[in-house]
């Protein structure tokens, strides 16, 4: 998959939209939308939400615990360039990247990722 434009999305917001998707007691650290799509960095798991067909009723959630990415590369923002992109590897499937855009808390995800990869 190419790198798909994610802009930086409110956390809160994210977590009252998807409040139907999320555990018990579970929080949304980062979010990001993708055009219609939704990507949501919890304390828990990767959640993406895919919105399919032209009336947007159908929607795919996908979950990717933590514990499945086996590398992530994060190159951040440089003066001409605005965004930061990021690539999760993830066991068995294709790498996801995502084109993070300006505003994105990217020294965050880093800690965010690294503490979860590392238990």
């Amino acid at each position: 998959m190419g790198f798909v434009n994610a802009t930086v999305h409110d956390p809160a917001d994210a977590a009252s939209d998807f409040a139907h998707a999320l555990a018990q007691g579970e929080q949304v650290r980062f979010a990001f939308r993708l055009i219609r799509d939704t990507i949501l960095f919890t304390d828990k798991r990767i959640l993406m939400i895919d919105v399919q067909g032209l009336t947007g009723t159908k929607k795919r959630y996908l979950t990717i615990p933590y514990r499945a990415i086996t590398t992530f590369t994060i190159e951040s923002a440089g003066h001409f360039d605005l965004d930061s992109e990021l690539t999760l590897t993830i066991s068995g499937s294709p790498p996801i990247e995502l084109q993070l855009s300006r505003g994105a808390d990217v020294p965050g995800l880093v800690t965010l990722l690294t503490e979860r990869l590392a238990r």
